[in-house]
């Protein structure tokens, strides 16, 4: 039953109880790192199926090999899937980031995304949303991340331990977790909901052999619960 939950707390109290201990645990989140928005766009296609410590290298690279956006939008693809290629799938992520710049310059008549300042959120999200290949993690993550929007990126951390926390039914699909966790967490709470989920999703609430029994957040979970009473 998702109306009330763990010890009898409402969903608002447990996600606010959620966020209070892992704070303790993890600290207050800050921002993991502030580009514009544009960059921020492509810094998130060029992480999608790979780890920070190759997307970080490849951002790097793609900024070091093009004076500005819209010269990666006037680049050979070759030329970009060679400064992309430590991200992984260079051969996908390349087209898409070529094309999505071609995009927003025959919207906007520049490589900018500077007019999402002035759109409201939800306006924001559906123009982000309408380019080619920019599902709704990567939409979030734009919007809290470069524009200081609270929205709710739902990564595989955030995913997996909403479900394991019982706030998201266990069939339901990320997609549509976005939608359902957004309207769950207080916009106040977003980013450290986000940030210190992944945090103990790194760190304990692994997809394979969860630590359990080191949970902080052991009474509240259901699947927690459940693997150590087995």
């Amino acid at each position: 039953m998702m109306a009330k939950m763990t010890a009898g707390r409402s969903v608002d109290q447990r996600v606010g109880e959620i966020v209070r201990r892992l704070r303790r645990e993890y600290g207050k989140a800050a921002l993991p790192r502030r580009l514009d928005p544009l960059g921020e766009l492509i810094f998130t296609v060029l992480s999608q199926h790979t780890s920070d410590k190759n997307t970080y290298p490849a951002y790097e690279s793609l900024r070091a090999r093009f004076d500005d956006w819209d010269e990666v939008r006037r680049a050979q693809v070759r030329s970009i899937v060679a400064a992309i290629r430590r991200a992984g799938l260079a051969n996908q992520k390349a087209p898409r980031i070529k094309g999505i710049l071609q995009e927003i310059h025959r919207r906007e008549g520049r490589t900018s995304l500077d007019s999402l300042d002035a759109m409201p959120t939800d306006a924001a999200a559906d123009y982000l949303g309408s380019l080619h290949g920019v599902g709704p993690k990567t939409v979030a993550c734009v919007l809290l991340f470069a524009c200081g929007r609270p929205v709710l990126p739902v990564d595989t951390h955030v995913y997996r331990l909403g479900k394991r926390l019982g706030l998201i039914e266990s069939t339901i699909s990320a997609e549509v977790a976005h939608a359902v966790l957004g309207r769950l967490v207080p916009d106040r709470l977003v980013l450290d909901f986000h940030v210190k989920l992944l945090d103990h999703g790194r760190a304990v609430c692994k997809a394979q052999n969860p630590r359990c029994t080191r949970c902080v957040l052991l009474d509240l979970c259901p699947a927690g619960q459940s693997k150590v009473t087995a």
